[in-house]
C-alpha cells in the first residue's frame, strides 16, 4: 500500500486568510483521508468499487451537508470550511469527493433550502451521519446539457403521484436509500419528489464499464409507475431553478475539489522530480521540468485565489451563478492539465497505480463533462458577459 506522504501547498499564502478553525477542519479530513482512504484507494479504483465502509468516517468528519444548520443535524460551518473539505477528499479521490459533494450539495441542500419541515426532520440528521444515503435525479438518457427537456413526469392520483421515467449517470444511487428525483407534471412544470428506496417499481441498477470514477458507484434510476405520497414533493421552490440552484451548490465544491486532484498530482510529481536521477542529476535540475513544475504551481495558485474569493461571496450570499460556473470549468481545466503535465514528467510510471496521477487524469475526464461540461460553462460565462444568448 502506498504511503501518503502529502503535506500541502500554498505559494501565496492563502492560510494568513483562514481562521484556525479552518485550518482544524482541513486538518481533520487530511488526516482522515491519510489513514482511511490513501492506503485502499488504487486498489479500490483497480476493482471499480465504492468501499462503503467509509460512509461513517465521511459523517464524523462532517463532510456530508457542512454548511447544514446543527439544528437540522449538520455542523453548521460556513462555505470556505465546506470547500476545504471537498478539496482534501478530492486530493484522494474524485469519487470520494462526488459521493460527499452529492450528498451535501444535491441532496441536504435542496432538502434543507426547499423541503417541508417534515421531511427536514425525517431526512437531513440521517443524511449528516451517513445512516442514510441520497442521489439527485436530473439527468435522463436523452438529456444531459438540455434538462429542461426531460421526460420522466408525474400525474396525480389522490394523495399520491404516480412517476414514470428514468435517469442516468446518477452518483450513489446503487445504495441510496433517498433519491432528490426533477420530473414535470401533467401542467409541465418542474417539481422536486423525494423517492425513497423500497417503493414499489423503484429500481436503480449499477452502470459499468467505466475507466474514470471508478472508486465511485453510478447508476440509473428507473420509475415504473412508482406511487409517491405528495407530502414528498418538495414544496419550496419549482421549476427548473430550483435543481439548477443546487448545482451551483455542487459546481462550488468541484471548484475546490479539482484543485486538491492537481495538488496531489503536483506533489507527486515535484517529489519524483527531486528524486528520479537520470544524466547523473535529478530530473528537477532540467530547465524543462523546472518549467512544467513552475507552470503548475502558478496554476493551481490562480486557482486557490479564485475559489478563496468565490467561498467568500458564497458566504455574504453575493456569489452569481456565473461566477461560480468560471470557477468550476477554470480549475477542473487546470487540474486536468496539472495531471497531463505531471504523467509527462514520470514517464511510464506515471501510468503505474504506484501512483496516483493517472487515476486524477481518468478521474477528471468525468469531472469535466458532469454538472456542466467544459463547453455549456463557457457559454454561460460568454451569455454573462455580453448578454446574448447562445442556447437559442
Amino acid at each position: 500500500m502506498r504511503t501518503d506522504l502529502y503535506q500541502g501547498h500554498d505559494y501565496y499564502n492563502l492560510d494568513d486568510l483562514l481562521t484556525e478553525e479552518h485550518k482544524l477542519i482541513r486538518e481533520t479530513a487530511r488526516e482522515w483521508v491519510k489513514k482511511e482512504v490513501s492506503p485502499i484507494i488504487e486498489d479500490a479504483a483497480e476493482k471499480c468499487v465504492f468501499p462503503r465502509h467509509l460512509l461513517p468516517g465521511l459523517g464524523e468528519i462532517g463532510a456530508f451537508g457542512p454548511y447544514i444548520p446543527e439544528e437540522y443535524g449538520g455542523p453548521g460551518l460556513d462555505q470556505i470550511s465546506y470547500g476545504l473539505i471537498m478539496q482534501e477528499l478530492e486530493r484522494c479521490d474524485s469519487g470520494l469527493r462526488s459521493t460527499a459533494s452529492v450528498q451535501s450539495s444535491l441532496v441536504m441542500y435542496p432538502i434543507w433550502k426547499y423541503g417541508s419541515e417534515e421531511q427536514k426532520q425525517k431526512f437531513l440528521s440521517k443524511l449528516a451521519t451517513g445512516e442514510m444515503m441520497g442521489c439527485f435525479g436530473l439527468t435522463e438518457p436523452d438529456h444531459g446539457s438540455n434538462p429542461g427537456g426531460m421526460t420522466t413526469h408525474f400525474k396525480e392520483d389522490g394523495d399520491d403521484v404516480i412517476l414514470n421515467g428514468a435517469k442516468m449517470w446518477i452518483s450513489n444511487a446503487p445504495f441510496a436509500h433517498v433519491a432528490v428525483v426533477w420530473a414535470k407534471n401533467e401542467a409541465g412544470r418542474i417539481k422536486g419528489i423525494l423517492v425513497e428506496r423500497g417503493m414499489d417499481g423503484f429500481t436503480t441498477p449499477t452502470m459499468h464499464g467505466k475507466w474514470s470514477l471508478r472508486a465511485s458507484d453510478t447508476g440509473e434510476l428507473i420509475f415504473d409507475n412508482v406511487r409517491v405520497p405528495k407530502t414528498n414533493i418538495l414544496p419550496g421552490r419549482d421549476g427548473l431553478g430550483a435543481p439548477l440552484s443546487c448545482l451551483d451548490s455542487a459546481r462550488y465544491g468541484i471548484a475546490w475539489g479539482a484543485i486538491g486532484a492537481a495538488l496531489d498530482c503536483y506533489d507527486t510529481a515535484l517529489r519524483y522530480a527531486k528524486e528520479r536521477i537520470q544524466f547523473d542529476r535529478p530530473i528537477g535540475q532540467f530547465q524543462l521540468q523546472q518549467k512544467k513544475l513552475a507552470e503548475m504551481i502558478t496554476e493551481i495558485t490562480k486557482a486557490q485565489l479564485l475559489t478563496h474569493r468565490l467561498g467568500q461571496l458564497r458566504d455574504e450570499g453575493r456569489a452569481t451563478s456565473p461566477q461560480i460556473s468560471m470557477a468550476k470549468r477554470n480549475n477542473v481545466d487546470m487540474a486536468l492539465t496539472v495531471a497531463r503535465d505531471a504523467r509527462q514528467m514520470l514517464g511510464g510510471m506515471g501510468i503505474t497505480g504506484e501512483y496516483s496521477i493517472m487515476r486524477h487524469m481518468m478521474n477528471l475526464e468525468s469531472v469535466v463533462t458532469y454538472e456542466g461540461t467544459h463547453d455549456i460553462h463557457l457559454l454561460i460565462t460568454g451569455l454573462d458577459v455580453t448578454g446574448l444568448n447562445a442556447f437559442v
